[in-house]
């Protein structure tokens, strides 16, 4: 697939507007692609776009009713609450209502959010005619996608994107591309007649969808998308897969520290919090949204762990490390856990099969919090989910069908959390847990 095919802020018409504007990434692609649709059938990609729905079925599209209902409590719920209702407040943007008002902007946002690849570091990420007609499936690529970089034939560092001697060696790509673009949108253009030497390694104008394996006749060919749960895959692309094992649950440190804050005080909360920080443990997520994972099989991260014991430290265990950490900063961490006082709490070496050392406490905590994360979900209880699942028709309620599978999937998690915490502790410790998959809240599409 030749590069100067694919719709990008460098191949779209309005390819001056969006640099004299200065927009970057997917607010420039959103723009090229109101912009072509507004040029109808003089567009040089109006057979392509004229195949596109107007809009995918992405939550970014949705109501705020459906995203309440449908998605409350849910991880995808929370990134919305954080990260898209800031913007919605924000003044919209001064457009031609008629082909660049909100409406089109986000189905322009829900194409690129569903059907854009990363072409190369000149063309940044752009629509792939052909390539976006593979459906996704976990673990089970059957193509892959590839580009050659356009400033060097071997892997370049992103920070090189913008030099111009990169820029100037991409145009003079796209004025000598090996295809005829007119010919091309004519249908005039044979494959076999373009010289082999274009479809070679070396040829940075082109795209690749290769073959990695043998497929039966008949069968579906599936591409994957990257290995994503079902909050990134509903959120991204409108679907969502029956027991994804990468699905995640968070907790967030807001909701641990107003678990504590229940049992001591906001001033006990604090200063557990500041010891376990000094302690050289940090969270997942951003400034603005700290929070614990819990994998697939339902197990915590060792930092939750850690925090939720140094929160349940006697008083004068507490004041002895806090002592040891400010004094001395003798905390040991080689062996996978702390001996304090008689109190055993984990370090980041921690096995996640070592429950054995696992105070009641502990459990205790995690159980309470999986409970107040499970309230999230709204008064109906996971058997209501799964029993309107299976009443609910994929074909004519896609979104309330995806929006249950997700809920129901990570309720299920919780389950397990409750598992892990609930089972009783094994009297000997083995030392083969198999590493966790670690997940992050969002996640970039990499194709």
């Amino acid at each position: 697939m030749p590069k100067e095919a694919c719709l990008t802020t460098k191949t779209s018409g309005a390819r001056e507007i969006i640099e004299e504007a200065g927009l970057d990434g997917h607010l420039g692609l959103a723009f090229a692609i109101m912009y072509e649709r507004s040029l109808g059938g003089d567009s040089p990609f109006a057979g392509y776009l004229q195949l596109l729905p107007f809009q995918e079925c992405v939550p970014i599209v949705w109501t705020l009713d459906e995203v309440n209902e449908l998605l409350c409590g849910t991880e995808l719920h929370l990134y919305w609450k954080e990260n898209i209702l800031p913007i919605l407040d924000l003044a919209p943007l001064k457009l031609n209502p008629k082909f660049f008002g909100i409406e089109q902007y986000f189905a322009a946002k829900s194409l690129i959010s569903s059907r854009s690849f990363e072409i190369d570091n000149y063309h940044g990420f752009g629509m792939v005619p052909l390539a976006d007609l593979f459906n996704h499936k976990t673990g089970a690529e059957d193509v892959h996608f590839t580009a050659m970089s356009s400033n060097d034939e071997s892997d370049t560092d992103v920070d090189g994107c913008n030099n111009d001697e990169g820029i100037v060696e991409e145009e003079a790509l796209a004025q000598n591309s090996s295809i005829d673009m007119t010919a091309l949108n004519n249908g005039n253009c044979n494959v076999s007649d373009l010289d082999s030497s274009s479809l070679s390694e070396s040829d940075t104008s082109m795209l690749e969808m290769i073959m990695t394996k043998d497929v039966s006749s008949g069968s579906e060919v599936f591409n994957t998308y990257g290995i994503l749960g079902n909050a990134a895959l509903l959120h991204r692309y409108g679907f969502t897969e029956q027991d994804n094992s990468y699905d995640i649950v968070n907790i967030d440190m807001e909701l641990v520290i107003q678990w504590c804050s229940s049992v001591f005080s906001d001033r006990h909360s604090r200063a557990r919090v500041s010891l376990w920080r000094r302690l050289g443990y940090s969270v997942c997520g951003s400034q603005d949204s700290d929070y614990f994972e819990i994998s697939f099989d339902g197990e915590p991260q060792i930092e939750l762990l850690s925090l939720l014991h140094i929160m349940l430290l006697p008083d004068n265990a507490y004041h002895k490390l806090d002592l040891s950490v400010s004094v001395a900063g003798n905390y040991d961490e080689s062996n996978g856990t702390t001996l304090l006082n008689g109190d055993i709490f984990p370090s980041k070496a921690f096995n996640m099969n070592n429950k054995s050392l696992l105070p009641k406490k502990v459990c205790d905590a995690l159980l309470s919090l999986s409970d107040m994360r499970e309230s999230l979900y709204g008064l109906k209880s996971i058997e209501d989910d799964i029993e309107a699942l299976g009443r609910c028709s994929l074909i004519r309620e896609r979104k309330l069908y995806h929006s249950l599978m997700l809920r129901i999937n990570e309720r299920k998690i919780l389950q397990r959390l409750r598992n892990y915490a609930s089972q009783p502790f094994k009297n000997k410790i083995t030392n083969h847990g198999s590493p966790r998959k670690k997940l992050k809240r969002t996640t970039k599409k990499t194709s």
